[in-house]
């Protein structure tokens, strides 16, 4: 009987673990929505260290489907991907590309809805000729 209340409590232990985990990770990545986030971290060189850059590659499986659907902010993901090119690493430590990426994130937010954005245009129905 001890032995399976121990088991029972392992296994809640391990769930307990996996959530706290799953939370820490999905804060992370959403923090990366943040332009002055990610300039932040170039400035303080942790961008740079390979263990970082390791897990950035590894926080890519939060764009899968049974991951995204967490994503609160969608630029997370776009800036996850960015952040996968040592180019990018090394631009968001400018001040001038934290302030292009944050202007680039408002002029989406402040334009996703707009009409013309939600609905293009259909094209006119072909009149079909009866024979």
């Amino acid at each position: 009987m001890a032995e399976s209340e121990s088991v029972k409590q392992d296994a809640e232990d391990e769930r307990v673990k996996n959530r706290k985990r799953f939370e820490l990770e999905l804060e992370f990545v959403q923090a990366l929505a943040n332009p002055f986030y990610l300039h932040s971290l170039a400035q303080q060189g942790i961008l740079y260290q390979p263990t970082f850059i390791n897990y950035l590659k590894y926080l890519q499986y939060w764009k899968e489907k049974d991951y995204a659907r967490f994503i609160l902010y969608p630029h997370a993901l776009h800036h996850l991907d960015l952040l996968q090119h040592p180019e990018f690493r090394s631009e968001i430590m400018k001040d001038e590309w934290r302030e292009h990426l944050n202007q680039k994130q408002f002029d989406h937010w402040r334009t996703w809805r707009e009409p013309r954005h939600l609905n293009p245009p259909l094209r006119a129905p072909r009149n079909k000729t009866v024979q």
